[in-house]
């Protein structure tokens, strides 16, 4: 009689806002709140009801087959990357009052337009169609197609089910390591990452990363996971550095956000857990859109491997 198999460890669902690592503050004294323990629960996620990710049970697929074929090209020569840089839309934040919610969530809302304007004339300039994401700011427990909230380590996150921008208004700063809301690129930088993967779904290109996922070997679903979540990261920074003259990002503000950023990778995770990239790559690839914002330098497909570990 054959041994049964051992399962494989489930990957952790992407689209999610990996916490920050401790760290001392650099300023207002104290030690900052970090996250502790580990995930406990496992967010669902769906692609176009084909392809779904269940809570505590890694992937499954759903109707029975396997998720639609996408070419690689859709990836990797997507016409949004021969649009060039983004055309700035003139953003311009309101400031956040520390524990206010109503605050935050006009931060939110007011980033959120922003980032409607300037994808929406994006896609255009591709000759793609593009509606703009629903979003819930909450600050009371819910649930969606894509599981409940809160959950541990899931302050913010995207749901391709029913194409939905979810963000804590409280969470979010809780999952920040208390960062100073005076610091509001950190915040900001998660916003646009966020819809960074709405851009992606839009474009063909989360359907392709989650073909890639569809697969038995954990260092295969992993790696398409970075791939995913570190355009994500590049697409954040190429709104942010072509809004940069009126956010305003200023030297502190962008220094704050690449801190914070370093602080997120998922380096000293076990190998079935790294799918969001080390901090070096987490942080390096906010920069690579932030200092060239042209859509074409975001395609994470087409590198090696060792580019986005």
């Amino acid at each position: 009689m054959m041994p049964a198999m051992a399962r494989q460890p489930p990957v952790r669902s992407p689209y999610r806002l990996p916490p920050r690592r401790p760290r001392p503050r650099r300023s207002l004294g104290g030690a900052v709140a970090g996250i502790l323990g580990v995930v406990a629960a496992i967010l669902v996620f769906a692609v176009l009801g084909l392809a779904t990710f269940m809570e505590n049970g890694g992937v499954t697929v759903g109707l029975g087959g396997r998720a639609p074929e996408v070419k690689r090209e859709t990836a990797t020569h997507n016409p949004l990357y021969r649009t060039g840089r983004l055309t700035p839309v003139g953003c311009r934040l309101p400031g956040i009052e520390a524990g206010v919610d109503s605050s935050m969530e006009r931060f939110m809302e007011t980033l959120s337009r922003c980032l409607d304007r300037s994808w929406g004339r994006q896609f255009d300039k591709a000759e793609l169609a593009f509606d703009a994401p629903k979003r819930i700011f909450w600050n009371t427990p819910g649930r969606g197609p894509c599981g409940s909230f809160p959950n541990p380590g899931a302050a913010a996150f995207y749901c391709p089910e029913n194409n939905t921008m979810y963000v804590g208004l409280r969470h979010i700063v809780e999952t920040s390591g208390g960062e100073p809301v005076s610091h509001y690129a950190v915040y900001a930088r998660v916003i646009a990452h966020e819809y960074g993967h709405h851009v992606q779904e839009r474009a063909g290109i989360l359907a392709y990363g989650h073909r890639r996922m569809d697969t038995a070997s954990v260092a295969a679903r992993t790696e398409a996971s970075r791939r995913i979540e570190l355009q994500a990261q590049c697409l954040a920074g190429l709104f942010l550095g072509a809004e940069r003259s009126t956010l305003p990002m200023t030297r502190r503000q962008y220094e704050a956000m690449m801190v914070d950023v370093r602080g997120r990778g998922d380096e000293k995770q076990p190998a079935h857990r790294r799918d969001h990239g080390s901090g070096h790559h987490y942080a390096g690839w906010v920069e690579k859109g932030y200092r060239d914002p042209s859509v074409g330098v975001c395609d994470t497909w087409s590198v090696p491997a060792a580019d986005v570990d």
